[in-house]
């Protein structure tokens, strides 16, 4: 007579628990090196590795790249006659690649502010700022200049949500692209 293994309920449920969570993690890993080797695809500029931790720089090329800082922090932003809006073979204007400097406007044609320019400083430090200060700025909107002003355009509320682990990659891609001085010619 054969016999017969008998488990209890909750052990069955822990292991359907434990392998649940395995694969989950597994699924999660595996988008997040789709999304990092993705970052490199769409880098538009050459990226410095030197001392920077290669997995963040290409999480953050793909979210700096694929959530929009480029409409702001590039102007303009696309290349001469490389406008895809305009029906022309798509083209990031790296020559001003988030260099700053879009202008926006208030309601009286007044300017409100302008956009800066987050490229590395010259110790490599994204819009001058260290890692606590960025993540400050993103998390709250406080203006690193005045932390009694908040961004007004900057879209804080959106980021302020990302995970920190985003956040760092967001700043370890940053400090990753070549420094431009501010863009020389803001406008709107």
């Amino acid at each position: 007579m054969g016999k017969h293994l008998v488990v209890p309920a909750r052990v069955w449920l822990l292991a359907v628990s434990v392998i649940s969570a395995t694969l989950l993690t597994s699924a999660a890993r595996a988008n997040e090196i789709e999304q990092i080797l993705r970052g490199f695809e769409i880098a538009p500029v050459k990226l410095n590795l030197k001392g920077k931790d290669w997995a963040l720089v290409g999480l953050g090329s793909y979210l700096v790249n694929t959530t929009g800082c480029n409409d702001c922090h590039t102007h303009p932003n696309w290349a001469d006659k490389h406008n895809p809006y305009l029906g022309q073979t798509e083209e990031i204007n790296t020559a001003q690649y988030l260099s700053g400097g879009r202008v926006f406007l208030k309601s009286d044609g007044t300017v409100l502010t302008v956009s800066a320019n987050i490229t590395p400083d010259n110790i490599g430090r994204p819009a001058g700022l260290t890692l606590a200060e960025f993540l400050e700025v993103m998390h709250t909107g406080q203006d690193p200049d005045n932390p009694a002003r908040l961004l007004q355009v900057m879209p804080w509320p959106l980021y302020r949500w990302k995970t920190d682990r985003d956040l760092k990659a967001m700043y370890e891609y940053l400090r990753a692209i070549p420094h431009l001085a501010d863009n020389p010619s803001p406008s709107p």
